[in-house]
């Protein structure tokens, strides 16, 4: 039995409201304390002194080992900012403050950057890349039975301080987290972009965007939670901790066919009063979910089709059309949820032909929801270039990064001559916006 600390570190900028539910050390609490564990959690992100709620945690807990988890590298959204500073000075914290523990780092950012986080930070004894709910268990149980030696390699094999990725096969027969470990209750009401507390109905992602690193991390099997379990989940959330409001975490919500379809079936069953928002596949939609989804509690529909015009989804290689998009904007906007779209700009191949294709899809969106002014917002981002991804490939071979740029701090691909290209958007974006709310005609 060891007594272990789990800690997610800063995941947002310091001025962000916007807080997330700590799902994937959760899971990882619940494993622990199922194998005899003592285990205590702090979620940095929900204190007002995240640095010295770190300290009197190792004082007070005493912990002998500590896992961190890197959730974001950066906070995207084209900004320049960099999460790994305050990761970088969490664990030298931990190091200082809890000598004789253990230090494993994990979690999507870390996964993305294993070996470099690893090399800048020598006060990681292990690494986990990718899921951990067996690796990171197996690997605590290793370390119960050997004295601490810094740096030293697991059971002696060199190299071995990285576990490697690993894909839990049987994620959709796993019950759901274990909340009571950590209340939810406080993360209620405080976001303005989606909902804090999230939900995850299933892993995977088949497909290939040229960007993502979805089918890097967790797989392009879809590895689906039963649509019952999923339901309980909420159910069990609503009625315990009076949440009622999630938002779904999967990469893409409504894959397979019929599986979130179930999901509402089973919501509207039960009469269960909650709402909801998550991505979701423009090509997979139709009148008739739609219909459901919203008298099942949708309250936003996040569309991330990306490409402005053909071209641009083409070589963003999301297998989509134009007429697929407009069609469920079409559907989306007839429904009386909020739909929020993500758009990139300035992809590989801009033109100015393309460009001003992308101005006029901009203008189609704000004419088909000018009658019941549905729409949120149009996000538009520039590429962040992330490794092993066919992005990066493209960029490397376009002399846009060299092979000496440095991908773990914030990269973008966003060229001449369109470098300026998201302001124009957004320009344009925010002038349809308003006269769209204030019922100008431009």
């Amino acid at each position: 039995m060891m007594r272990i600390l789990l800690v997610q570190t800063l995941s947002m900028e310091e001025a962000s409201p916007e807080r997330v539910y700590p799902i994937g050390i959760v899971r990882l609490a619940e494993r622990l304390v199922d194998h005899g564990h003592i285990v205590s959690l702090l979620d940095m992100n929900m204190a007002g002194d995240p640095f010295g709620s770190l300290k009197d945690r190792l004082l007070d807990f005493q912990p002998e080992l500590v896992g961190v988890s890197l959730r974001n590298i950066d906070p995207l959204g084209n900004r320049t900012n960099s999460l790994i500073p305050p990761f970088v000075v969490t664990v030298r914290m931990v190091a200082a403050l809890s000598a004789q523990a253990w230090i494993v780092a994990g979690g999507t950012g870390f996964s993305l950057f294993p070996e470099r986080v690893m090399q800048e930070l020598p006060e990681i004894d292990y690494g986990i890349a990718g899921e951990a709910e067996s690796s990171f268990p197996a690997l605590v149980f290793s370390l119960g039975n050997q004295p601490r030696r810094k740096g030293s390699p697991l059971d002696g094999r060199p190299g071995s301080r990285l576990i490697p990725p690993s894909i839990e096969p049987d994620f959709g027969r796993r019950p759901p987290p274990a909340r009571r470990l950590l209340d939810p209750s406080p993360y209620q009401g405080i976001n303005g972009y989606v909902p804090s507390v999230g939900i995850e109905s299933k892993r995977g992602c088949p497909y290939r965007c040229v960007y993502c690193v979805y089918p890097g991390l967790q797989g392009s099997r879809l590895r689906c939670r039963a649509p019952a379990s999923v339901v309980d989940e909420m159910e069990t959330l609503e009625k315990e901790f009076s949440v009622s409001r999630f938002h779904f975490t999967d990469p893409v919500l409504n894959i397979p066919d019929d599986h979130l379809e179930e999901i509402c079936r089973e919501i509207l069953r039960r009469k269960l009063k909650v709402r909801w928002s998550g991505f979701i596949r423009e090509d997979h939609l139709n009148e008739k979910n739609v219909i459901l989804f919203e008298k099942a509690g949708c309250e936003c529909f996040f569309l991330s089709a990306d490409g402005l015009c053909q071209e641009a989804l083409d070589i963003l290689d999301k297998g989509l059309s134009e007429s697929h998009v407009l069609r469920a904007a079409s559907l989306c906007a007839a429904s009386d949820v909020v739909c929020v779209y993500h758009f990139m700009v300035n992809v590989p191949g801009e033109t100015q032909k393309t460009v001003s294709k992308g101005m006029s899809f901009l203008d189609r969106l704000y004419d088909l929801h000018g009658n019941k002014k549905n729409l949120g917002t149009i996000v538009l981002n520039n590429i962040r270039i992330l490794p092993g991804t066919a992005m990066e490939k493209i960029a490397r071979r376009q002399g846009v990064i060299g092979p000496d740029t440095d991908l773990l701090y914030p990269v973008y691909y966003n060229p001449k001559p369109f470098d300026t290209l998201r302001y124009q958007m957004q320009t344009r974006h925010l002038q349809q916006n308003v006269f769209m709310w204030h019922e100008v005609k431009g």
